[in-house]
């Protein structure tokens, strides 16, 4: 017995599902052209309906606190920020300043920069140095694939029961599930059984755009 259910993603399937995502603003309109010119790093921004998929579960949990480590060029970002109440914030994490003052300006452009307070700087010592108390509402995972565990570590005391933590590329390519998986694959499967054996959570991973795991803290 096939117990697979799963849709092979063709291009006209995946056309289909980012149609029912609905068009990005005129200014997600421009940060993806923006980072399109950008070249080969341009993948590491988040697929458009993964970023309507972030904004609508900023939503149904009631964040007002969110914090992102990788920021790129901000679509990720502009999507919590853009769905958070005016007086929620985005902490985001990065170390480029090219990069995120590309995010900057379409903050800027979307009226949410108020919302958001970038911190350059070793992600590490920026998630230590926050308050100890879990008053964390939402956490998105998306940098250097081998620091995922350690963020993670540094991230769920600081979350509230019943919060949510993402980590991004969970899949990366695919390569995740080999039986060997080398270099960041390998870290992404030693940080998928880190967080499926974690206790302080109940987790699943959702294969959307390169894997994305959900987990709520008990």
């Amino acid at each position: 017995m096939n117990d697979i259910k799963a849709v092979v993603m063709t291009p006209q399937i995946y056309r289909y599902v980012r149609k029912q995502a609905g068009q990005p603003t005129a200014v997600q309109e421009k940060l993806i052209a923006r980072t399109a010119e950008l070249g080969d790093s341009a993948e590491m921004q988040i697929p458009h309906e993964q970023a309507v998929l972030l904004s609508l579960l900023v939503k149904l949990t009631g964040a007002h606190t969110v914090v992102e480590v990788g920021t790129y060029t901000g679509y990720s970002t502009l999507a919590f920020a853009q769905a958070l109440p005016p007086h929620g914030k985005v902490i985001t994490c990065d170390v480029s300043t090219e990069w995120t003052a590309i995010a900057e300006e379409a903050w800027q452009a979307a009226g949410v920069r108020d919302r958001i307070d970038l911190r350059i700087g070793s992600a590490a010592e920026t998630l230590a140095a926050l308050p100890e108390e879990p008053v964390i509402d939402l956490v998105f995972i998306d940098a250097d694939k081998v620091g995922y565990a350690h963020y993670w570590d540094l991230l769920v005391p600081r979350v509230r029961q019943g919060g949510l933590l993402l980590a991004d590329n969970t899949l990366y390519y695919g390569e995740a599930a080999d039986e060997q998986p080398e270099g960041n694959a390998a870290a992404i499967d030693a940080f998928n059984t880190f967080v499926r054996n974690d206790e302080r959570v109940e987790s699943v991973l959702v294969p959307i755009a390169d894997g994305l795991t959900f987990a709520r803290k008990k």
